[in-house]
């Protein structure tokens, strides 16, 4: 079985434990993620497992022959190919195997001596071909097809150049050549940060049924529940495993840690007695030295640390303004880009106090509903018409762009609060909303001019925090937020008394927050139609009656056959009606089993030519020759897939038949 092993791996940059005595082993099967807080370490100890970065010591053991493949968070750009080209360097590796399959191919047709040499010879030959075959290379047109697809990329992408794609389609691609790679082990470093909630989905499906092993760093909670059956989590440098998914580690580890808390507050207690000491007595001679032995016992005393996630900080927006009932009333929003059009005729009434999400795939128009009904777009079909008393916030995908100051980020913040103006009591809450948004220590004094992207959209978000309003419209607020700032920033949404509405691509979040979904349908052409329906209900409710929905339609029969069966839509069919029917009927029972009668033919054709192949595939001079291999595995998998499809047309036809009889 393929694997990878540490044991007690410690690694320091300069004074500071970035890993000590850590431990971990991932393999065929493994379902695992790595948790932390920001800078803890996770993509640290992922480079040391993909075994691009050195420990200072530890065991490294990998099982021979094992593939570790390995994502990082960002910085990927793919240039001089087409997307189709550049997805198919994953197979690269699969070069070497080929060659060395030519070669024992060669050695076997030169010799027949059953020696041990030969029987090695036969069984490195058979191994190479089973590592061949599953890698999918000689299906590998169907698997590259399969993957982009999956990931949001649409087939006329296959032929456009790589570097035309933006930074997070860039990863998107790169996600997709580590998934086309099948390694043995996978180690993925915030895969879902550029994907949909469809792209998302796919991935949760794709990992379930990943036969090798994987580690995820990841702050969707949703997406860790169900992809992951084990927790490494990275404190203070210590790793430690819990068995379980994402929500049974949160209460395993709350349980665990109840006493530490305690502890904590009591050291805490302690320390501030002592400290009240010192400042007592430090200065008055008689007592000196007795303040000198309390500040070596505080200078000695281990200090007890508790993750950010425990150290709860309670914010909230300013009180929401008094509106009227109604919140909003669009009337007949239309929008094009162009010959696409994106938005039609959609209506929507929303209460005060309501939280909306705007659901559908990518091109369906949810950020351009938020930009209309901010103000942000004014070229557009329909009437947009705020309730009485209504003051909006709008938060954007490209906040961050807004925002270049020369300030320090707490300036920054002290200087947008004192122009609101907001309230005193604010001013002193300001750390502890930067730290729950990952801004902590000396951090807060850099220059708003040298932050990140990531980094300026959180400060967007947060500014947010300042302003009263009572309605919210927000595009993608949980990107670049932590599990810990995500719950922070639900639980101040829901204790919000205005109106929201939101887009995110986090399930759980999307799930926690809304009351009612608005579902838009991209237009599609020639026609390009489009849609919008409300669900009343959160996200949860809404894909339960999309499922629903859709296996309702499967059961459904087609018209043909509820006109023939006599079900007419509650119409009452007259006697000449009722003979024409029955006409249609038998002439449709026939064409049926016509049809019925040809594919059970071509199925009997194909299993024929199906076990010919087999017996050609077993031949020595075929099996030991590596392209003829190969070319009767291409032929056998597309007899195979010929077989699935004609079977289900049969199931589909004989299912037809018996409802009409």
């Amino acid at each position: 079985m393929a694997f990878v092993q540490f044991s007690r791996v410690c690694l320091a940059f300069g004074d500071r434990d970035i890993l000590k005595d850590a431990s971990l082993r991932l393999a065929s099967g493994s379902r695992s993620c790595l948790l932390g807080a920001n800078g803890s370490g996770k993509s640290t100890l992922m480079k040391i497992i993909a075994g691009k970065l050195n420990a200072d010591s530890g065991d490294r053991a990998v099982q021979k022959g094992t593939r570790i493949s390995y994502l990082p968070q960002s910085g990927i750009v793919h240039r001089g190919k087409t997307l189709r080209e550049e997805a198919e360097t994953a197979f690269g590796f699969i070069h070497a195997l080929l060659e060395r399959l030519e070669e024992t191919g060669g050695q076997l047709q030169r010799t027949d001596n059953p020696d041990s040499a030969v029987k090695n010879l036969i069984e490195e030959h058979h191994n190479l071909q089973e590592q061949i075959e599953a890698s999918g290379y000689y299906m590998r047109e169907a698997e590259i097809f399969m993957v982009l697809t999956g990931l949001g990329f649409s087939t006329e992408d296959f032929n456009r150049d790589v570097q035309e794609f933006s930074g997070g389609w860039q990863m998107r691609i790169a996600l997709a050549k580590t998934l086309l790679e099948k390694p043995d082990i996978l180690l993925l470093d915030e895969p879902t940060n550029y994907l949909d909630i469809e792209a998302r989905s796919w991935l949760e499906e794709w990992l379930n049924s990943f036969p090798g092993g994987y580690l995820l760093v990841s702050h969707d909670r949703y997406f860790l529940d169900v992809c992951v059956n084990e927790v490494y989590e990275i404190f203070n440098g210590n790793l430690k495993q819990y068995a379980g998914n994402f929500s049974a580690y949160e209460k395993t580890r709350q349980t665990e840690i109840a006493g530490l808390v305690k502890r904590y507050e009591e050291q805490q207690e302690e320390i501030a007695k002592t400290q009240s000491l010192i400042r007592r007595f430090r200065y008055k001679a008689s007592k000196a030295a007795f303040a000198q032995e309390l500040i070596k016992r505080l200078d000695k005393m281990e200090r007890i640390e508790i993750p950010e996630s425990l150290k709860k900080i309670n914010i909230s927006f300013p009180p929401a303004p008094h509106s009227g009932k109604i919140a909003l009333t669009l009337e007949g929003i239309g929008k094009c880009y162009g010959q696409r059009r994106v938005l039609a005729g959609l209506d929507l009434c929303l209460e005060a106090g309501e939280r909306l999400v705007a659901a559908g795939p990518n091109g369906a128009g949810k950020t351009t509903l938020l930009r209309i009904i901010a103000g942000n777009d004014s070229e557009y079909e329909g009437n947009v018409k705020y309730g009485t008393g209504i003051r909006a916030g709008y938060f954007s995908q490209d906040a961050a762009e807004t925002l270049d100051s020369k300030l320090s980020i707490i300036e920054y913040m002290e200087a947008e609060a004192a122009s609101i103006p907001a309230p005193l009591s604010l001013f002193p809450k300001l750390r502890d909303m930067l730290g729950a948004f990952l801004f902590r220590g000396d951090d807060i004094y850099k220059s708003v001019s040298v932050l990140s992207g990531g980094e300026k959209s959180r400060l967007a978000l947060l500014k947010m925090f300042l302003k009263p309003s009572n309605l919210l419209i927000l595009d993608e607020p949980t990107n670049h937020l932590d599990l810990y700032s995500k719950d922070i920033l639900l639980e101040a949404l829901k204790k919000f008394t205005g109106t929201v509405i939101f887009v995110s691509h986090d399930r759980s979040f999307m799930e926690a927050l809304s009351t009612k979904t608005l579902e838009l349908t991209p237009g599609t052409l020639p026609a390009n139609r489009c849609g919008a329906k409300l669900y009343y209900g959160n996200y949860s409710y809404y894909l339960e009656r999309v499922k629903t929905q859709a296996l309702t339609e499967e059961k459904k029969p087609s018209c043909e056959t509820r006109l023939l069966t006599g079900v007419n839509d509650g119409l009452t069919m007259t006697n000449e009606q009722r003979r024409a029917a029955d006409k249609q009927k038998q002439a449709a029972i026939r064409r049926l089993q016509r049809r019925e009668s040809e594919i059970l033919g071509g199925l009997e054709e194909l299993e024929k030519e199906k076990k010919r192949l087999e017996a050609e595939l077993e031949k020595p001079q075929v099996y030991s020759n590596g392209e003829k291999a190969g070319e009767i595995k291409r032929k056998l998998d597309k007899c195979g897939a010929e077989i699935e499809l004609k079977t289900k047309e049969w199931d589909a036809v004989t299912s037809e038949l018996q409802i009409i009889k």
